[in-house]
């Protein structure tokens, strides 16, 4: 399901791809019990969103809910979720995305509340797919201080830690926003072995440079967010080792 797709689907399609990611987000340990929260920008007007006190690994369509741009509930049974700030804040700030995952994946989790951030450049293709994930101070979920803390990262950031908390994650779709999450997790269990490992061996800034030109070309271009960055890192350097040769 590619992110061009998603944005295809009719509502029915949305709900079911929700509800798709919800299984997904439980079954890869990423939320227990009712944690976290999934949304769609259906339009310019309106949002899908996953209800309060519901197992998202046991959603159905029907459970979903749809709100306005204030949060209102226009459509559903059940209760808008108390965070439902966050994404309304996400979609105010950022029109490219349309979808958004809030999630406590274990390891990641783990580094926001031992007030770390995800900064260190360890993994290329972290760095081309999302740059740096900061760790935005402690604020209660459902409550101004929250929107308070993320608001000055949002633009910048497609991944974010949140002390105490979680993660959350935004794409140009609800797939791409949740692979950026799985890129999180899988990214902080490096860092975590680097850690005990204790010998980290971070790129340089002339690597890290050459990788932010990769990011922000590849963002520029006409691919979609579901493209292959690492793709054009990997011809990059296939052309500086040809060039090296005709030297």
């Amino acid at each position: 399901m590619t992110g061009q797709g998603v944005l295809m689907l009719s509502e029915h399609g949305q709900r079911v791809a929700i509800v798709e990611f919800g299984k997904l987000l439980h079954a890869s340990g990423f939320v227990a019990a009712t944690d976290g929260n999934l949304s769609i920008r259906l339009d310019e007007e309106r949002l899908l969103v996953t209800p309060t006190g519901i197992r998202k690994g046991a959603m159905r369509p029907s459970d979903l809910v749809i709100v306005d741009m204030r949060g209102n509930r226009l459509d559903g049974k059940r209760r808008v979720s108390s965070e439902i700030g966050m994404h309304l804040l996400i979609y105010s700030l950022r029109p490219d995305v349309r979808g958004i995952v809030h999630a406590h994946p274990p390891t990641a989790t783990g580094f926001a509340a031992s007030g770390l951030g995800l900064s260190s450049p360890l993994v290329c293709e972290v760095v081309v797919g999302l740059g740096t994930i900061p760790l935005a101070r402690y604020g209660t979920p459902g409550t101004p201080e929250l929107a308070d803390a993320l608001e000055p990262l949002i633009p910048n950031h497609d991944a974010i830690l949140m002390a105490n908390h979680g993660v959350v994650t935004c794409g140009s779709s609800l797939e791409s926003a949740f692979m950026k999450m799985e890129t999180v997790e899988h990214f902080a269990k490096i860092a975590l072995v680097t850690h005990l490992l204790g010998n980290a061996q971070p790129l340089g800034e002339k690597e890290v440079q050459k990788l932010n030109e990769v990011r922000h070309r590849y963002q520029s271009s006409a691919l979609s967010c579901d493209g292959d960055a690492t793709g054009d890192l990997e011809s990059d350097e296939r052309e500086e080792t040809a060039g090296s040769r005709r030297q």
